[in-house]
């Protein structure tokens, strides 16, 4: 741990959150990390997303908090997709054995979030009680999953915590070619015909990049979250015409 780095805050129980400024800064050992402790349960994590904050710890470590600056978010708008990508959208959205379904196997698709491997990690962050938590968050209506199905098979899918309008993205999978994008694709078609303005990313990844995501500040972010936590939430749910909005975007890559 960095000499610089101020005291980490141990939260008991229900307590509540230091402010998201207070995370430690960059140049400390973990940038935006803000507190320990606490516990997970609905009240807590749906407390903690409202004000920017996520869980994200090992097994053998505490429950963490954090509050990264800056914030990677997706806009809508802002979605790019490889020439390839769209073809696949478009025969996807035409085939009758192809369909997007929205909490239908919430449970598969983070276990199966929990069992991928992501280059140059051994293990996971979806611990048994992460697991545990956000299935308790998902019977609450706050936690949701997209998937992709084919030919009956979930083929690949995310989950993600959306409170009001603010939606915030978790992890993805996939068992095929582009699974796992042709669920973001759904998300952010169903999350631009809500008006909903954008997809919490958390931090920067070369993928999420190439798809459109960029960095904002975390004070930008915690401004739109803000106002969004307290907009009505959509209804859940995957209707095609969600595609018409990434499928006529100019924002698309050769």
């Amino acid at each position: 741990m960095s000499s610089s780095a101020p005291a980490l805050p141990w939260l008991s129980p229900h307590q509540a959150f230091p402010p998201a400024h207070q995370a430690w800064q960059a140049g400390s050992a973990a940038p935006g990390l803000l507190a320990a402790g606490g516990v997970l349960d609905v009240a807590t994590l749906c407390q903690a997303y409202s004000q920017g904050i996520f869980p994200w710890f090992s097994d053998d470590q505490p429950i963490l908090w954090w509050s990264p600056d800056p914030r990677m978010v997706l806009r809508p708008s802002q979605l790019r997709m490889h020439r390839s990508l769209k073809q696949t959208v478009q025969h996807f959205r035409r085939s009758p054995e192809c369909e997007i379904r929205i909490d239908s196997a919430f449970e598969q698709v983070i276990a199966a979030c929990a069992s991928s491997r992501r280059a140059g990690q051994s293990g996971t962050w979806i611990v048994a009680p992460m697991i545990d938590a956000y299935l308790a968050l998902h019977h609450a209506g706050f936690a949701h999953s997209v998937e992709t199905w084919i030919d009956g098979q979930l083929c690949g899918g995310l989950y993600c915590v959306a409170i009001g309008k603010a939606v915030f993205g978790e992890s993805m999978f996939t068992h095929v070619s582009n699974g796992s994008k042709i669920a973001l694709a759904a998300l952010v078609g169903l999350c631009a015909h809500h008006g909903i303005a954008q997809i919490d990313c958390q931090q920067n990844t070369r993928h999420l990049a190439f798809m459109g995501a960029a960095e904002v500040s975390r004070a930008d972010f915690l401004a739109e979250v803000s106002s969004a936590v307290s907009q009505t939430a959509p209804v859940w749910r995957f209707d095609p015409l969600y595609w018409q909005a990434i499928l006529h975007s100019k924002q698309d890559l050769a």
